[in-house]
């Protein structure tokens, strides 16, 4: 017997940052959007705990124990007193190191893999509890949808979405960390005082009402900056898509990917044209939002 589990990235249509606290964390004001691409994970009874990947990069995705998938795992079962004996294979289409939360995602889809394959019954409740542990980024792949993340980004509240909102993604040549790149915010903010993250009352309402143009003048992102001191080529990719048509551009979370909001799908089709022959990424995906958190499949 195996159980399967697909879930989706993220984009960050609004990433306010607040300053480092004391625990190195910094308060954010997180509003995450589910999109269409996706990872499958893939838990099976086994000797022992073992993870396997495949697809795109790959070859970047840690197979040990630091693995967010193979923590899920290990968390439920020391909580449930199972032995963590299963295969986790991991079928990847969720960029890698690309400020998509494709490892988080990987974490939300095992947890609920195997709460599923070892009759755990986990309430959503505990479910949740356990992908705060693993991570800021992690509940919220397990709910999907649009919500707002408070504290390190961990706390949702689900925010309506009135309608389908289409995007282009382009990937770079290499990866950012996302330490780093918080490291930097906070070298960029030395002097200057940060204000508490808040969410943007107008993304949100352009949010409930499926109003692309609305959401493109009030998307934003905090560490994009950063990412853009560290890898300063992706401003070509941003402006590669905006002379395209894209309505707005961003790095998405904490980099390299960057993300193109655009009126239609007839719209993704030509600016995803232009930014493959622009010389200014390494892949360009096209999907469409919100989607679903991590389901059984």
């Amino acid at each position: 017997m195996s159980v399967t589990v697909r879930v989706p990235a993220k984009v960050n249509v609004q990433l306010a940052v607040g300053a480092a606290r004391p625990d190195g964390y910094h308060d954010l004001a997180n509003v995450f959007l589910a999109v269409g691409l996706f990872d499958e994970v893939t838990v099976t009874p086994a000797d022992g705990l073992r993870v396997t990947c495949e697809g795109p990069d790959a070859w970047e995705v840690p197979l040990d124990r630091t693995n967010l998938a193979a923590r899920a795992a290990l968390t439920l079962a020391e909580r449930r007193g199972v032995e963590p004996a299963v295969h986790i294979h991991i079928a990847k289409d969720i960029p890698v190191a690309g400020g998509m939360a494709g490892g988080s995602a990987d974490g939300a889809a095992a947890l609920v893999a195997c709460d599923a394959l070892w009759g755990t019954a986990a309430s959503r409740a505990e479910l949740l509890e356990i992908c705060a542990e693993l991570g800021s980024d992690v509940p919220f792949a397990l709910v999907g949808g649009a919500a707002l993340g408070v504290g390190r980004g961990e706390r949702l509240t689900a925010l309506e979405v009135g309608g389908t909102f289409h995007w282009v993604f382009a990937m770079a040549g290499r990866g950012l960390s996302t330490p780093a790149v918080f490291r930097e915010f906070d070298r960029l903010a030395q002097g200057r005082e940060i204000p508490e993250p808040v969410a943007s009352a107008e993304l949100v309402e352009a949010l409930a009402k499926g109003d692309a143009e609305a959401l493109a003048g009030a998307v934003s992102n905090d560490l994009q900056p950063a990412a853009l001191s560290l890898f300063p080529e992706l401003a070509d990719t941003l402006d590669a898509g905006r002379a395209a048509g894209a309505l707005t551009a961003l790095v998405s979370g904490s980099g390299p990917t960057t993300a193109f909001l655009v009126r239609d799908a007839e719209s993704a089709v030509a600016v995803a044209d232009a930014l493959r022959g622009s010389g200014t990424c390494r892949t360009v995906r096209v999907a469409t939002a919100p989607a679903p958190g991590a389901t059984v499949v």
